[in-house]
């Protein structure tokens, strides 16, 4: 474990741990300026396209849960190293894909392999910094994050419009193989390998129960994966309702993806400087209730018909800057309670957060009816379910303390 890390130290390890964490970002991301052209490629509909992201999401889920034991039982490094290597061989069998279900099964193998990134970065995190410091951390790595929208569609769509969308899955194995590049080179190697963790499944099975039995873990897993999980109901459904719906080129799509990411951007760099005044608690708190209030507004704007294409980036750069508060600070308190167990922490906190994000894509793509209303619905829902399971665990906490109170005065 880095005890005590330079400056200059500091930026590389945020700067490599933080391009782990961007390889699902881009596979989610650089695809989509694509969709229209993979559909008539494939010979298939949007809605199906719309799966092989389903489908990526659905295999960071899974994939993280195999990750977080490997993690904790062989050190960082190694299940790191071949989680890479299958992402690099299945995006070259995503470039190959002549039929969208050859497609969709490669997505869930790339998605298996690149979660392995996300994983280690944010046991890594753990075993790095110091609990104090993991906030601020984190919200360093959701920066670099927050960067890869704006470069991802951007990139994605010259790609597709100069070349073909095949070539974008070569273009992310040719990035992650510099990422694992940097990974040997530059991370220490996190916290030692524990020989007393068991792969049995029973013990596997065990320990991610012990984790769940941690109140503070599943209320923040909780209100961070359901809340987190509304960008993906805006990133399944941006390409066929701003493409489609309001025309835009590919071109200005991946313009308009850039502007709402710096929605994402700049609140991550306002939270670190929040964060010298207020608690983590304190930020989730307010964040979540404008976001719950924007989201309603996106709601009745679409369904009234009230909001044009201006109004709605507006509103929706304004929803999204709460995804920048809300999931560092979720993070950081979720992990803060454990030390031995935090691969496997690690791997259920990002597990239920693609679950989550898998549901909501999922949902926008099976109501998908040539409106803006499932997406905007779908993002208001997964807000307003967050916002929920926040005010439900302040009320019982609130119960319990007046109880114990009443107790002790007693």
């Amino acid at each position: 474990m880095v005890k005590q890390i330079s400056k200059k130290e500091y930026f590389k390890i945020v700067l490599v741990l933080g391009a782990l964490c961007t390889i699902s970002p881009f596979s989610i991301d650089m695809y989509l300026p694509g969709f229209p052209a993979m559909a008539k490629d494939l010979d298939t509909s949007i809605a199906n396209v719309q799966l092989s992201l389903t489908a990526y999401l659905v295999g960071i889920a899974i994939g993280q849960l195999f990750y977080g034991p490997l993690l904790d039982k062989y050190g960082r490094k190694k299940p790191l190293y071949v989680g890479l290597g299958i992402y690099v061989l299945a995006s070259i069998g995503c470039a190959m894909s002549g039929t969208v279900e050859n497609l969709i099964i490669m997505r869930f193998l790339q998605a298996v392999g690149g979660c392995a990134g996300m994983v280690a970065a944010q046991a890594m995190v753990r075993d790095i910094f110091p609990v104090t410091k993991t906030a601020q951390a984190l919200a360093l790595l959701t920066l670099v994050i927050a960067v890869s929208p704006m470069i991802a569609p951007t990139l994605g769509g010259f790609v597709t419009a100069y070349y073909h969308w095949h070539w974008v899955f070569i273009v992310l194995a040719f990035l992650t193989v510099i990422i694992w590049i940097a990974v040997i080179w530059v991370l220490p190697d996190g916290a030692d390998p524990d020989k007393l963790v068991s792969l049995k499944p029973n013990q596997v099975w065990k320990n991610y129960i012990q984790v769940l039995q941690n109140r503070q873990f599943l209320v923040y897993m909780s209100v961070g994966g359901l809340a987190g999980a509304a960008p993906f109901a805006y990133i399944a459904g941006s390409s066929d309702v701003f493409m489609n719906i309001y025309g835009v080129s590919e071109a200005q799509y991946g313009w308009i993806f850039a502007i709402l990411a710096f929605a994402m951007i700049g609140s991550t760099q306002l939270n670190h400087l929040l964060l010298k005044r207020f608690t983590s608690q304190q930020i989730i708190n307010f964040s979540m209730h404008y976001q719950v209030l924007v989201g309603i507004i996106l709601v009745c704007g679409i369904y009234f018909q009230w909001l044009g294409l201006e109004m709605l980036l507006v509103l929706m750069f304004v929803f999204l800057t709460a995804h920048g508060l809300n999931g560092p600070n979720t993070a950081a308190l979720s992990l803060a309670p454990f030390s031995r167990n935090a691969g496997s922490a690690s791997a259920i906190l990002g597990s239920m957060r693609m679950a989550f994000g898998g549901l909501a894509s999922a949902g926008v793509s099976f109501f998908h009816d040539g409106t803006s209303l499932p997406m905007v619905f779908g993002m208001a829902a997964c807000a307003v379910a967050g916002f929920l399971v926040l005010k439900l665990d302040q009320n019982i906490s609130g119960t319990i303390s007046k109880v114990y109170n009443k107790e002790a005065i007693a």
